[in-house]
């Protein structure tokens, strides 16, 4: 019977963090962009700061038509969000939150787990394009194809050389053994994985595929009311997974002062600073070209990735 109420425990929890986090990242990139831009409905909306613009939104979708295009494959076209969102909540499940027993379900291959299962949530994008029935989702779908093959390697080998460090594939198992000195070493690693998991997001600069500028939304382009919402909340769920996945690889997770009270707290807040990175991306750099998203891949970042595995496979040996 414990056993029941702890798997429910923490089946809540991770499902509560699930529907709270990505609203809050939504709710914050409205804000940020609201100040760094000079946007007055965000700062408006509700009264108070504009604390209702998300509310607003919210309603906006629920209100919108929900509609498939008659060329459509109706199936693949409407099973599209469910596969770009629910990934996240799986891999929230094996990401530990602090010292101990601090995560829904520790698993040994962790790293390879939730980097095959955010590469499914991409698909998602992929599904949608392909299904719509129109050029400029097919377009958008097919770039979002080509990123994933591009960035899916460097941030593997940037995850690999953090693993290869420890001596274990398990994301509790690697903060076991993680020490401060590994900023030092391992932040090349670091950049290349967060960058790879910015291009895998679609987020600005990476945003070719959704560039609407050029092919109206690119997958999304036929997606309405809360399929559409569904999308942009697998988005904000990917920041979370991908910040939170960052700070726990590379910034020590829930280390820091009083670690064995307050670890939880460390995690949420360095997953909080690197989701505001994120943000400021977007309101900071243009968007890169198609050419210049597949070369930085190819020619800076998996080079980098290489070099951070070698690094590490001396530290290694040294250290023995």
């Amino acid at each position: 019977m414990m056993d029941v109420a702890d798997v429910l425990w923490r089946l809540a929890a991770v499902l509560l963090a699930f529907l709270l986090l990505p609203l809050i990242v939504g709710q914050a990139e409205h804000k940020a962009m609201a100040h760094m831009q000079g946007r007055v409905g965000p700062m408006y909306a509700g009264g108070f700061h504009g604390w209702a613009q998300l509310v607003a939104d919210g309603v906006k979708f629920a209100q919108k038509e929900d509609i498939v295009p008659e060329g459509a494959d109706r199936r693949i076209f409407q099973l599209a969000p469910a596969v770009a969102l629910l990934p996240y909540l799986v891999v929230l499940i094996v990401i530990p939150v602090g010292d101990g027993d601090a995560v829904g379900q520790a698993v040994d291959a962790g790293v390879f787990f939730v980097l095959a299962v955010m590469g499914v949530g991409v698909l998602g994008s992929l599904m949608g394009g392909w299904a719509s029935a129109n050029k400029f989702s097919l377009l958008g779908g097919l770039r979002t194809a080509a990123q994933l093959l591009a960035y899916e390697l460097p941030m593997l080998l940037a995850a690999a050389s953090v693993a290869m460090a420890a001596g274990t594939l398990s994301l509790p198992g690697i903060l076991e053994s993680w020490q401060w000195w590994w900023l030092l070493w391992q932040i090349t690693g670091g950049l290349v994985f967060f960058t790879a998991g910015l291009a895998e997001l679609q987020r600005p600069p990476f945003d070719a595929p959704v560039a609407d500028s050029e092919i109206i939304f690119g997958a999304f382009t036929e997606y309405t009311g809360l399929r559409f919402a569904l999308f942009l909340l697998a988005e904000y769920a990917g920041i979370v997974v991908l910040s939170a996945l960052t700070a726990v690889l590379f910034l020590g997770g829930w280390h820091g002062p009083a670690a064995a009270d307050l670890g939880w707290v460390w995690t949420l807040l360095k997953t909080a600073v690197l989701a505001f990175v994120v943000i400021w991306l977007r309101v900071s750099y243009p968007r890169l070209r198609e050419d210049q998203i597949q070369r930085l891949a190819w020619t800076v970042l998996v080079p980098l990735a290489l070099f951070q595995i070698a690094l590490t496979g001396v530290v290694k040996v040294v250290i023995q």
